[in-house]
């Protein structure tokens, strides 16, 4: 039943591999768990006190809150699946409570730490020099995911309508608009891509010409981050939260922030506007004869 699952959620509900990877990890954490500790192979014979104790277990064993509301996910997802399939007659889930998760705002970059990254650092000549400076510059214009940004290709960009099509979550198309400024630095980076390489359709290459993967896309962004901000976090994720979070502070719309990010609920646009607050409160104890 795992397999199906999974398929069901790869093919029907469109999930991304990525997430669909986690679910399978979870489900197999949990699964171990039941035949180590209570020799049981049916999805039938497993009941709450069970479920219960795996998660203890795994919080015993140093996973966050978060991680534990993520594994529930996955199992409320798995038993509601087994219920209308006939599988199960009983969900065990109905009696799990998540454990509270402490609100954290998103970590951004300061609008003067951005510019002195991509504006007066010395990225060098060649080809590696200009993909790295327009990775930090495509993160940050467009507020892109890091998944989303590795799985570019050339045929993504259109230079007439000066936008980029993107393929977000459940492949979820988005177009994304892109400035001059921006459309310029793309055309001389495709000229050096091509001179180095030849025509090869993915929009990022490692220094052999191979395409481009997540962890050398982190490691770029970690690297130059680094040298502007003592952040603990400089990923490319924080790229994509001060996107959002300068676009709010200048006025911009949330409804237009949702469609930028892809969010499917405007609920998880508005966790940005909290910066938003803290420069009216700045306003107001600045200008008001009373603050």
């Amino acid at each position: 039943m795992k397999q199906r699952f999974l398929a069901y959620l790869q093919y029907e509900k469109r999930y991304s591999d990525h997430t669909v990877t986690a679910y399978r990890t979870d489900l197999d954490q949990f699964f171990e768990y039941l035949h180590d500790q209570y020799n049981v192979e049916d999805i039938v014979e497993v009941n709450h006190p069970m479920i219960r104790s795996w998660l203890v277990d795994r919080m015993e064993n140093g996973i966050g809150a978060r991680s534990i509301t993520r594994k529930l996910t996955t199992l409320k997802s798995f038993y509601k699946y087994l219920l209308r399939e006939g599988v199960v007659e009983i969900n065990p889930m109905q009696k799990i409570t998540s454990p509270k998760i402490s609100k954290r705002l998103p970590v951004f970059i300061d609008k003067d730490k951005m510019d002195l990254v991509l504006d007066h650092h010395d990225f060098g000549e060649g080809y590696r020099g200009t993909r790295d400076r327009l990775i930090l510059e495509l993160f940050y214009s467009t507020g892109m995911r890091l998944s989303e940004l590795v799985n570019l290709k050339e045929t993504d960009l259109d230079f007439h309508h000066d936008t980029i099509k993107v393929l977000g979550k459940r492949n979820k198309e988005r177009l994304i608009p892109f400035s001059y400024n921006f459309k310029s630095m793309m055309i001389l980076y495709l000229e050096e891509k091509t001179k180095t390489f030849g025509e090869i359709n993915n929009l990022f290459l490692t220094d052999s010409g191979a395409p481009a993967y997540p962890k050398m896309i982190y490691r770029i962004v970690t690297r130059y981050m680094g040298e502007v901000t003592t952040l603990e976090k400089k990923s490319p994720h924080v790229l994509r939260h001060t996107f959002a979070t300068h676009l709010l502070n200048n006025g911009a719309e949330l409804n237009a922030v949702k469609e930028l990010l892809g969010h499917a609920n405007l609920s998880a646009t508005q966790v940005y506007t909290h910066n938003t607050i803290d420069k009216l409160k700045r306003i107001y104890k600045q200008a008001h004869p009373k603050a």
